[in-house]
């Protein structure tokens, strides 16, 4: 043992090289260039599905309103929806308007910090339209 470190001081066989150094360098930094937008990426998808679920919840606890109250023609409002129950984002501003007994309601949502695209950050969901779907700009 003690002979082999003697041969390798006399050899000045030690560490790594200048060249192994720098190319674990670059290879950390393509690693690194790659995992972290993906990383922001995925954090902006939550905020997404986040306010999908909240959207999708306000439209369960319309229907629901809308069976209690069948023949009701008030419109509603986010007051009328917590009320009956609805949780949502506090980071999420939502737009509410239309009557839930004549099925033509519109929710909208939006959150600073959802996926920018080419259809905005906003979603809505659409009673008379089939549901949930991306606001493109225009919310209700």
């Amino acid at each position: 043992m003690l002979a082999r470190m003697q041969k390798s001081l006399k050899e000045k066989d030690q560490g790594f090289t200048l060249i192994e150094l720098l190319v674990v360098i670059v290879i950390i930094g393509i690693l690194a260039a790659i995992a972290i937008p993906v990383f922001l990426n995925q954090r902006q998808k939550g905020v997404d599905s986040s306010i999908k679920s909240d959207l999708k919840n306000a439209a369960t606890v319309a229907a629901t309103i809308t069976t209690d109250s069948p023949t009701s023609t008030v419109a509603f409002d986010k007051l009328a929806l917590e009320t009956a129950g609805w949780k949502h984002d506090a980071n999420t501003q939502f737009t509410i308007s239309g009557t839930p007994a004549a099925g033509n309601f519109c929710i909208s949502g939006y959150n600073a910090g959802a996926t920018a695209n080419a259809a905005g950050t906003e979603w809505k969901y659409l009673e008379a339209s089939g549901g949930l779907q991306s606001a493109k700009g225009a919310g209700c």
